[in-house]
């Protein structure tokens, strides 16, 4: 099973690389690439109408600024696409995540939060995805979530 992540710009990598670095903690195989939805629109087109005969299972798309990458390879394909709106310098990322989100009805695209707590996020919810069909993906998360459960209670006892 693949997840495919895929940016605008390789400076958006700093940020999409927190959504590997989940997948690559829950031994999802992954791909990455750079596909410009207004540079490169034929190879976004490419990506997003090949992506299931590719055996991708998920796609995590990240874009900022104008922010179309998401929402036009949801268009164009029926794999899952989880957005992650990266943060600008103009506007934070606000710009991202409005064009991400506001996704007319019949095209979703699965929004997370602007900048790396998002792109950790997408990595995780494409984890939970997966582990809809892999029991050992599912057996990783759980362990992850117990961990988080560890990380507060130590949190707590720090605090006496």
């Amino acid at each position: 099973m693949v997840v495919s992540i895929v940016m605008g710009s390789s400076s958006d990598w700093p940020t999409m690389k927190k959504a590997k670095d989940m997948l690559d903690y829950f031994g999802i195989e992954t791909d990455v690439e750079v596909v410009s939805a207004h540079r490169t629109p034929k190879n976004m087109y490419e990506f997003a109408t090949n992506a299931k005969e590719k055996g991708t299972k998920v796609i995590i798309a990240g874009a900022g600024g104008a922010a179309h990458l998401p929402g036009m390879i949801a268009s164009m394909t029926n794999v899952p696409v989880i957005g992650v709106p990266i943060q600008t310098k103009a506007l934070s990322g606000i710009d991202s995540l409005y064009s991400i989100v506001q996704m007319p009805g019949g095209v979703p695209v699965a929004t997370m939060a602007i900048g790396e707590a998002g792109a950790t996020n997408a990595g995780i919810y494409a984890a939970k995805m997966i582990a809809i069909e892999d029991e050992s993906v599912y057996d990783k998360l759980e362990a992850y979530t117990k961990s988080l459960e560890q990380k507060v209670e130590d949190m707590q006892n720090d605090l006496k």
